[in-house]
């Protein structure tokens, strides 16, 4: 979870950096926005690289089709990167992300109780989990938030 609190984080002062010369990321949402976009496209690598098996042992087996759905989700994750940086569609592409990570969450509490394994390594407990993916929607939500004009 570290690389994505990374391309989170550090995307998001970068981006802010960015924006003392271009002044789309003088914003503070569209610097987020372009932050969160790094951070799905970081998840969506893992849908089709080494880390694809671990993502197809987390879907549940009353779910089904877990290939299909590894694939799915890695698709609708670069539409998540797109969707966030289209000003028009942010707003409904972060509740669209909002809803998607409420889904796949069972998929973490399923790797969590049985102790999944990334690249050899423990995932974390349910805890850091749900506190991460608290984060991630706030991000979102703060990202397309309406301000008054």
């Amino acid at each position: 979870m570290t690389p994505l609190f990374a391309a989170l984080i550090g995307g998001f002062i970068l981006f802010r950096a960015l924006g003392f010369v271009v002044p789309w990321f003088a914003d503070w949402q569209h610097a987020l926005r372009a932050a969160l976009g790094l951070m799905f496209l970081l998840t969506a690598s893992a849908h089709w690289g080494k880390r694809r098996p671990y993502l197809v042992r987390m879907v549940p087996k009353n779910i089904g089709h877990a290939e299909f759905f590894v694939t799915l989700t890695g698709i609708a994750e670069i539409g998540i990167v797109i969707g966030l940086q289209i000003p028009c569609l942010a707003e409904w592409t972060a509740l669209a992300a909002i809803a998607m990570l409420c889904a796949l969450f069972p998929a973490n509490v399923k790797a969590a109780r049985e102790h999944l394994t990334l690249l050899g390594k423990p995932v974390p407990s349910i805890g850091p989990r749900l506190l991460t993916q608290l984060l991630f929607i706030a991000a979102l939500a703060a990202s397309a938030w309406p301000r008054s004009r």
